[in-house]
């Protein structure tokens, strides 16, 4: 889909592609570093959809956006973020996130706040992916009508939270919230501009079940009394709901749950909070979901624990930094005879050297990035003390594999011929499929083995070497963690014939 049509729909269509959907972050930078390091960047193989609720009670609510704005604008038709019930600028009036702005940025605080304020009213609010599964923030209602939804200009929808009629703009509301989450306003209408005027009260209750609505074990549809908006659901509104669209699933945030996540409704409903100790340490895990065509979906668990967020928080940012830059570089090296075709088209001395905004101006021209190459230079090349380019330099540590057949050093294909093995011992170990072995699932699969080898391993053994293979130290072991422990490496042995490879395990 090309992004003039990306904002023309109120609900988006996907088709044959795995996608992970992520659902609260609310503000926690640690969950998101902690989930692109497990999972990898956003990329062209490696597609995200992040259900709503970005934003309001952490403390790095706009680095969360920036992360995943600027992920949008590198990647557009890989990431996707659908609208919460906190991307409204009264909820953030109310729960933090105006203040942390205003805070952050002194000077252009209002000013930012108003642009995402308009950003916020084109954020899609569902996500439909296979013509299977839809992807929401909050639920339905027994009224919810797709077709509508489809139509509905969700530009116009500047607030959820004041249905349409006359208010004025600029006169203050009081949102309050009860200990049982349910918000009230209060505030007179004194104008004829409506923050709503544009949508009908039937589009914005539509809109507003959406984002509020909850699934419970009763049957019906009535009103969600514990938020104040949108409506509890039971399993036969999902089964009508589902019948009557010709979908399977529906997958939705809005609700902390300790796992991580949660399956109701027959499996029909599907819970994904991904903002680990929402209330405090210990509280809950974050999860995930990836999906992938003709598949079952799959989770994903993880805590983001004093342990696991040990370096300073720049020293993990500067992980992910360097990780964007090695992805950035594998397409400069893909482009590599036009981009030194490019430079020296400019070089007209033969010094191999160009200046800075030649440098930039080639590597938009060829790369076709909308990128801040100068801000990227120094990370790329290097610049000499006159600010020229040694525009090779962006080559030199940058190189090309060989094919596996002609690799001197096996490791790589070995570990590759041996991944699927590795991958079916993983998922053995893994015993509640929840995509991570705890300590638990580990300490029983080396119990399993003792018995049936005989082998006696003490129980502080089985710790250390399960304490050794989790690297980030968030109390489990996922899949990456468990393939560098087996990397294998092949060498040649001297003393034996030549030709003769010996393997050895590293953990």
């Amino acid at each position: 889909m090309q992004l003039s049509n990306f904002f023309s729909f109120m609900l988006e269509h996907y088709k044959h592609a795995r996608k992970e959907d992520l659902g609260d972050l609310h503000g926690s930078l640690e969950d998101l570093l902690l989930i692109f390091y497990k999972n990898g960047l956003p990329s062209e193989n490696n597609s995200y959809i992040f259900n709503g609720d970005f934003v309001d009670r952490g403390r790095n609510s706009i680095e969360i956006l920036m992360v995943l704005f600027v992920s949008f604008l590198v990647y557009p038709s890989d990431l996707h973020l659908n609208r919460g019930n906190h991307e409204d600028f009264m909820m953030n009036l109310r729960y933090g996130f105006t203040q942390e702005v205003l805070y952050k940025y002194k000077l252009h605080g209002k000013q930012i706040l108003k642009v995402l304020e308009e950003v916020y009213t084109w954020l899609p609010i569902g996500t439909i992916i296979d013509d299977e599964i839809l992807i929401i923030h909050g639920g339905i209602s027994e009224s919810t009508d797709l077709n509508l939804l489809h139509r509905l200009e969700r530009n116009k929808m500047k607030t959820v939270l004041m249905p349409p009629m006359s208010v004025n703009r600029d006169q203050a509301v009081d949102l309050k919230k009860d200990k049982a989450g349910k918000i009230m306003t209060s505030g007179k209408a004194t104008s004829s501009n409506s923050l709503s005027e544009q949508l009908s009260k039937h589009e914005w209750e539509q809109v507003i079940d959406l984002l509020w609505s909850d699934p419970r074990s009763k049957d019906g549809c009535y009103p969600n009394t514990s938020r104040g908006g949108g409506c509890f659901f039971g399993p036969d509104v999902t089964a009508k709901f589902l019948s009557k669209y010709h979908l399977k699933t529906i997958i939705r945030s809005h609700e902390c749950k300790p796992d991580g996540y949660d399956i109701c409704h027959d499996g029909k409903v599907i819970t994904v909070f991904s903002a680990s100790d929402y209330y405090e340490e210990g509280s809950n895990r974050g999860a995930y979901i990836r999906l992938a065509h003709d598949m079952s979906p799959r989770f994903f668990q993880y805590r983001a624990t004093s342990a696991s967020c040990l370096s300073p928080l720049y020293q993990r940012v500067e992980v992910m930094e360097y990780s964007a830059i090695r992805i950035l570089k594998e397409r400069i090296i893909a482009r590599k005879t036009d981009l030194i075709r490019a430079f020296q088209l400019r070089d007209h001395s033969r010094s191999g050297k160009i200046s800075v905004a030649q440098w930039a101006f080639s590597m938009e021209n060829i790369l076709e990035l909308n990128l801040p190459w100068r801000t990227l230079s120094p990370h790329l090349v290097n610049i000499d003390s006159d600010g020229n380019v040694d525009y090779m330099s962006i080559f030199q540590d940058v190189h090309i594999v060989k094919s596996l057949e002609t690799v001197k050093s096996a490791v790589i294909e070995t570990l590759y011929r041996y991944r699927s093995d590795l991958k079916i011992i993983f998922n053995i170990i893994d015993s509640d499929h929840s995509g991570m072995i705890s300590i638990e699932e580990f300490r029983a699969m080396w119990k399993l083995f003792s018995s049936h080898y005989n082998v006696c391993i003490d129980t502080t053994q089985i710790d250390e070497l399960a304490h050794t293979m989790d690297l980030n130290r968030d109390g489990s072991i996922d899949f990456n963690e468990f393939l560098k422990t087996f990397y294998i490496v092949h060498k040649y042995d001297k003393l034996k014939t030549p030709h003769t490879k010996f393997a050895k395990f590293a953990p």
